[in-house]
This record gives structure tokens, sequence and C-alpha cells, in this order.
């Protein structure tokens, strides 16, 4: 047997965006075996584990729906997890800010319930964390200048690790709190742990709202002729970074665990991918051949009127880089969109319990 076909994945959120496309990659290019925990509370996310069932022809998917809040059921499915990627969270400051309880509990007690799992489990899996530029907060660079379409920093080539954190926000504070605990299970327990600290992901599989997955939100509101809603004047910049470039981060990382095990990563597409909100607008519309329309509101507390990542780090430990471009994303999420009409309709609520360790074996439709 093979050191490949030994691998056992637990992807923690693995309904969502990333842990869906991390778990069709695990399904379709190794021999891993790959069990999801979700508890399926984001709209969209019963299609993507629905898509992951047919995909699983060997008998190698399971899925648990559960709570990482629930420390019992967390320890039950880390028992015999090889590889642990932790996507599960609270994700959005607007809802941090309304009910900052419940994001500290999932994002900070939820991420202890994993790290204290698999500290115990005797496997001493490894674990990697997606955290977030959040913990930046408004990154001290004072007043951008401004062009007709976009702000920027002159020389200012992205945000680098030393960047000092300032969470700003209850998201910020949870999800800051919840990475250091990460990196501390390394250097205090020897548990191989990396973080991402990342910016805008996105790609196929993706179901944007407002508060989170803006790219795919623009897009998809432009197909159904549906006006979005900017807080500022639209200038503002961020970078962005394709879901199949993230997930060839995650393996370049897994990979080279001598060097990154216990380090802290920002990821994002760079300056190169970097795109103003009025310039994606553009680009959807002559992707698309449909007007988005807009209204303009006050901007929101802490919010950056541009990011930009330095991820020479993970390019030095890994030798990765982003391949592909904020067009070719679009072009992507556009096929994801036709190919799947109806994509942001409100699922049915998730049943309570667990449907735990049962192989699903169907064929691919």
């Amino acid at each position: 047997m093979t050191t490949q076909q030994l691998r056992s994945v637990l992807i923690f959120g693995g309904a969502g965006f990333v842990g869906s496309n991390l778990a069709y990659h695990l399904l379709c290019r190794t021999a891993a075996n790959v069990h999801v925990f979700d508890n399926l509370s984001r709209t969209g996310v019963h299609r993507n584990l629905e898509w992951l069932k047919r995909l699983d022809q060997q008998g190698r998917f399971r899925f648990t729906i559960g709570d990482i809040r629930d420390a019992a059921l967390v320890e039950k499915a880390v028992g015999q997890a090889t590889e642990i990627y932790h996507f599960a969270a609270q994700v959005a400051v607007t809802t941090s800010i309304v009910d900052p309880r419940h994001d500290v509990e999932v994002n900070v007690a939820g991420t202890f319930n994993i790290l204290d799992a698999a500290r115990r489990s005797g496997n001493n899996p490894f674990l990697l964390f997606t955290s977030t530029n959040k913990v930046y907060g408004d990154l001290g660079l004072g007043v951008p200048e401004a062009s007709e379409l976009r702000y920027f920093y002159p020389g200012h080539a992205g945000v680098q690790e030393t960047q000092p954190l300032d969470f700003y926000s209850p998201y910020g504070c949870s999800k800051g709190a919840a990475d250091q605990y990460v990196r501390d299970f390394e250097r205090i327990y020897g548990l191989p742990t990396v973080v991402f600290r990342m910016s805008c992901i996105a790609g196929p599989r993706q179901f944007g709202t407002e508060d989170q997955g803006w790219v795919a939100h623009f897009l998809y509101s432009a197909l159904q002729r549906k006006p979005v809603t900017i807080y500022g004047d639209g200038r503002q910049v961020r970078d962005v970074l394709c879901i199949h470039d993230l997930i060839r981060a995650f393996d370049g990382v897994r990979r080279n665990l001598p060097t990154t095990a216990g380090q802290i990563y920002n990821i994002g597409g760079g300056i190169n991918n970097s795109v103003s909100l009025l310039e994606l607008m553009k680009m959807i519309e002559k992707l698309t051949g449909r007007k988005l329309e807009r209204e303009l509101k006050s901007p929101r507390p802490a919010d950056q009127l541009v990011y930009l990542t330095d991820y020479r780090k993970l390019q030095r430990h890994t030798g990765w880089k982003p391949e592909i471009n904020v067009q070719k994303t679009l072009e992507l999420l556009h096929q994801f969109w036709i190919e799947n009409q109806g994509v942001t309709a409100t699922p049915q609520p998730a049943p309570v319990g667990v449907l735990g360790w049962t192989p699903l074996a169907e064929k691919a439709a």
C-alpha cells in the first residue's frame, strides 16, 4: 500500500465552496479517503454535497452532518484522520457585528475543539486552517491615490506576513484568535499546522452573497438582472485567486511540511490579479452582455480600500504561484452558472443528527 493510499482526509466545512472543490480534487485525482463534516447551513451547499456523492465510485467518500461547536462529535470525526482541513466558520463581518457571541463560539471555540481533538488523537495529523486578510485591519497605509476606476498606493507590492495584526471587527478578532491557536498548537504540541490568511477566492461551486464571495455575487446578479449594492464609490481594490490555484497551494504546503509546518502564509492572486469593483463590473458586462446595475451606499467601517497579497513567502517555501487570471476565473464561474441554473436558490433546511460514516458510492451522472 502506498503513502497516497493511506491518506485519510477530514474536511470541516467540506460541503462549502472551498471544501467541495478540495474534496473533488481528492476524489478524482488521488486515492485518499475523504470525510466531509458540515452543518449544511449555507445557501447552496446541499448541491455541493449531492455532487460529491455522485462523484464517488469507489466508496471513499463519507459525510457527517454536524457543528464544530459539538466537541464530542468533532472528536469522533477526527479519530482516524491523517489530514485535517478546517474551513468551517462564521464568515461575514456584518454577521459578527450583529451577533458577536455566535461569531466567537464558532470561530474560536469550534477551532479549539478541532485542534484539541487532533492533539489527543495520537495520529499527529497535518492541519490546515483558512484565516482571512481581515486580521490586518485597515493596514495603516494612509489615504490612497485614486484613478478613475481604482485606488492605489504607489510602490505598494502587497501585504506581507510581517504586517501587524489589527483585528478591528468581531470577525477579525475571532479569526485572528483562531489562527494564533492553530500556530501555537504546532509550537507547543508539535502538531503540523499551517495557516492561510486568504484574500478573495473565486471560482466554480461558489454561491456568492453580498457579504461573502463578492465576485460570484456580482456575476450572478448581472446574469439575473439584479442590482448590487456598493459600499463606497466602487474604486476599492482586491486581489482575486482562482479556487483551482488555491487547491494547488494546499497540496504545496502538505508536500513541504518540513518547511511549512507552523507557518502562516498570506495567499491571494497578488498585484497582477488585482481588480477594483468598478473594473470587475466592466469585465462582467463585457462577458455577459448585460449591464450590472448598482446602488451606492456609505462605506462600511474598517473596509480596506486596497488589499493586495504578497505571496512570495509561500512561493519561496513551495514554488507555488497563481496561474489563472481574473478574466479566466470569471469565465469559469460563468460556465458553472450556465451548467447550474437556479444556483442561488435557497436550500431546504438541513436535518438534525448524524449521517455518519456510511460510504456513498453512486456512479457519477
